[in-house]
């Protein structure tokens, strides 16, 4: 997930409520997909979400032409695009396959991976409690998968593969950091996930209803929303006090699949998805307190 980084105001409150509002709006984006793309191909499903989602890039251009982006840049965005393009139709895939607490859950493991990956890929050290804490994460998703105890579908290995794709897709965009603009990164993913989502739609492309059409402009406006209410929030307050509310999100997906599609209530689910939350919000608090220190030391 993308956010531009923006200086960070000291008014939790606000912080707070504005993630409050996200968590709504990507859980909403989580019931209209299953909702209205249960009759749909994923990846046709990805793709219209995404055509129409470049109605919302018109003011990121003018960014886009001005940033020069060499030839190098030009194709690791690509490279991003069709990682993040994969995920995404696991995702819809997944949606469509187990419930919502579920997706919700399982895509709480991203961090993790992030964090393993960035000591692999990106060089960054792995001490040992970031080590401890995705253990705990792991535990959290066995909990939640419950191997051998319980049948798993597609679903549940989809939801796996997104995680780690759209983990990929961050550290990927990692590398922009400091070097090309937030709102450079974010269009440039958008135009290459509806290039890379392209050839996968046409292979299993059937003709969508008008109603169908409908829902998928409905998901792409609440994604857009969605992520410029992180962004606010993000703006007003610390991580360390926005992040743990994100977590809410499983809270309105177990309420939502349960009064709306009529899924009960999974035990297991709730408990694995905690651990998993616990361990997240640890790394972000630790890596917060790490990052103030590197700049008091710099001062």
């Amino acid at each position: 997930m993308d956010v531009p980084p923006l200086p960070t105001a000291n008014r939790p409150g606000v912080g707070i409520l504005w993630m409050l509002v996200t968590g709504l709006f990507f859980v909403g984006v989580t019931a209209t997909v299953k909702h209205g793309a249960q009759d749909l191909p994923a990846a046709q499903s990805a793709f219209l979400r995404y055509v129409i989602g470049l109605a919302f890039l018109a003011p990121l251009i003018k960014p886009i032409r001005a940033a020069n982006l060499t030839r190098h840049q030009v194709i690791m965005f690509g490279w991003r695009g069709l990682a993040h393009s994969i995920g995404v139709i696991l995702w819809f895939f997944a949606m469509t396959r187990i419930t919502v607490a579920e997706v919700t859950a399982m895509n709480y493991m991203a961090p993790i991976y992030i964090t393993f990956g960035a000591a692999l890929f990106l060089g960054e050290r792995l001490a040992i409690r970031r080590i401890l804490a995705i253990g705990l994460a792991f535990v959290g998703a066995l909990i939640i998968l419950r191997p051998g105890f319980r049948e798993l579908n597609q679903g549940h290995f989809a939801m796996l593969g997104t995680a780690v794709l759209f983990a990929i897709s961050y550290l990927m965009a990692k590398q922009f950091t400091g070097k090309i603009s937030p709102a450079v990164i974010v269009g440039m993913l958008s135009i290459f996930c509806t290039i890379g989502l392209a050839p996968f739609a046409i292979a299993v492309w059937q003709t969508p209803t008008m109603a169908e059409i409908g829902w998928m402009a409905l998901v792409a406006i609440l994604a857009t929303a969605g992520h410029y209410t992180m962004t606010l929030a993000f703006a007003a307050a610390p991580v360390t006090v926005t992040q743990p509310v994100s977590y809410l999100q499983l809270v309105w997906a177990t309420l939502l699949g349960l009064w709306v599609f009529g899924e009960p209530v999974d035990g297991w689910v709730i408990l694995g998805g905690l651990i998993i939350m616990s361990s997240v919000t640890f790394i972000t608090i630790r890596e917060t307190m790490l990052k103030r220190r590197a700049e008091r030391a710099v001062v």
